[in-house]
């Protein structure tokens, strides 16, 4: 049964990793926030199932101390899916409204601006 928790860990650091990379590689802060919070969200909630099961496992195996544990992680993944969102928006509109726009090239490249 550990296994499952060594996976959702596993899947979590990776994402996580994307994240970081995509903080490093993409060209203008839209594009970077994207791939900053869509990875470190996803990899997040892997990591939290991974704690919150782990603590599952142990109250079953008769430690109760480990209930509080995957309680509070479950509260702790709801607000962060309620203020990651929320941030990477209030952020891109910082952005937005101070004037940064996109990266010309990848804006041409989709088609939106028009010369």
């Amino acid at each position: 049964m550990m296994e499952i928790v060594y996976l959702f860990l596993g899947i979590g650091v990776i994402f996580q990793t994307l994240g970081t990379i995509a903080l490093h590689r993409f060209p203008d802060v839209y594009t970077r926030m994207h791939g900053a919070t869509k990875c470190t969200t996803f990899g997040s909630i892997f990591i939290y199932l991974g704690i919150i099961i782990y603590g599952i496992l142990m109250v079953l195996a008769g430690d109760a101390v480990y209930a509080s544990l995957s309680m509070h992680v479950f509260v702790v993944m709801m607000v962060l899916l309620f203020t990651n969102p929320t941030g990477a928006h209030a952020i891109a509109r910082a952005a937005h409204k101070s004037g940064v726009m996109p990266d010309r090239a990848i804006v041409d490249k989709l088609g939106g601006a028009k010369k």
